[in-house]
């Protein structure tokens, strides 16, 4: 492993003379990958670099106790030989992550996509619940949120389905498990008995697709032009501003209507469609089951579920790491990385032990 580390000053410095080379400016696109790489080798070299420090330290350490003879100052070196240890077992974990493949997506910014599935109205009340969790978790990490396309329930906050864009440093790396369905169970308000209902939402969670990874081709694009409709507001029934957009040859379907702008909704809605399509593509790299986008959240039964969301108990539970915790109040206002943290976590050790690193 520390092979792989020990040629990094010399990467390093190619990187940084064509950082420096006006060519490469001009290229704004070839520009921004060559800093991306120069951040990660960079931070590679600073883990390599701190690890040789922590070793040498350790060294002298061990020395220094084999000729000390005091045992109060045997006592202080043990107690800093055992820190020293403790910080290079965590170094090394830390550089064998950094070996690990890098998902090209996880510096993305995301489309997130929230839909009621099973439950009728109370699950399109929850898809407003986790739209405005989200949206609390993003804006903790200072990212920017854009609604980009929303289906309104009319009453409660609900949304039958609602999609945003979500922008900030390194937003897919954070987000990119919340992908799936997630199920709520409580009593919904108009529920007399207090009976305790079972809803289910899914969520699918997109990296954004830049103009240089998807090439739509104009002649493969239907566009159907309409009246806005919704629960009210200026232009709502007034003006055909609405857009739906189609890929032919994938039958994806996109339709915006929350501008008032008909040009901002094809905007809007052309690049939801990119990202749809980038999903769809990677898909078929990864030779999954079905091209359909439902492949990544399932039906939107009860029975499929990643996450539980049980508010009567006050709990959250993640079904995949078998994870409970009993904040829910707190996540629900957006203190996510209880449950984000761990699923990194697990997904990391999961791919260091198939790596063989």
């Amino acid at each position: 492993m520390f092979e792989r580390f020990a040629d990094l000053s010399d990467k390093l410095d190619e990187l940084e003379q064509k950082l420096a080379d006006p060519h490469c400016m001009a290229d704004q696109d070839g520009f921004r990958r060559l800093a991306q790489e120069h951040a990660q080798v960079s931070r590679m070299h600073q883990l390599y670099t701190n690890f040789c420090r922590l070793q040498s330290d350790l060294r002298e350490n061990r020395e220094l106790l084999k000729d000390e003879s005091d045992e109060e100052m045997q006592s202080l070196v043990r107690a800093e030989i055992e820190q020293l240890t403790e910080q290079l077992a965590d170094l090394e974990q830390e550089m064998r992550l950094a070996l690990l493949p890098r998902n090209p997506n996880d510096e993305k910014n995301i489309l997130l996509e929230i839909r009621a599935g099973t439950g009728g109205d109370e699950a399109a009340l929850f898809v407003g619940d986790l739209y405005k969790m989200y949206c609390r978790y993003a804006e903790s990490q200072s990212w920017r949120v854009e609604v980009m396309s929303s289906n309104p329930l009319g009453i409660g906050g609900g949304f039958k389905e609602i999609i945003v864009l979500i922008s900030g440093e390194k937003v897919y790396s954070r987000l990119k498990y919340e992908s799936g369905t997630h199920r709520v169970q409580r009593v919904p308000e108009t529920e007399a008995q207090g009976r305790i209902h079972t809803s289910a939402v899914t969520v699918a969670v997109m990296p954004e697709a830049e103009d240089v990874e998807i090439n739509i081709d104009p002649n493969e694009l239907r566009y159907d032009i309409f009246r806005s409709s919704g629960s009210g507001g200026q232009s709502v029934n007034t003006t055909d501003s609405a857009v739906r957009i189609t890929h032919l040859p994938t039958g994806l379907v996109v339709q915006c209507q929350d501008e008032r702008s008909q040009h901002k909704n094809k905007a809007k809605g052309l690049k939801v469609l990119r990202s749809r399509l980038l999903a769809l593509m990677e898909q078929k790299q990864h030779d999954r089951i079905s091209a359909d986008r439902k492949s990544q959240v399932g039906s939107g039964d009860r029975s499929e579920r990643i996450r539980t969301y049980n508010f009567p108990q006050g709990r959250v539970t993640d079904h995949r790491i078998n994870l409970t915790i009993y904040r829910l109040d707190s996540v629900m206002l957006g203190k996510l990385d209880d449950l984000i943290i761990p699923l990194i976590s697990y997904y990391q050790s999961e791919a260091l032990k198939n790596s063989g690193v």
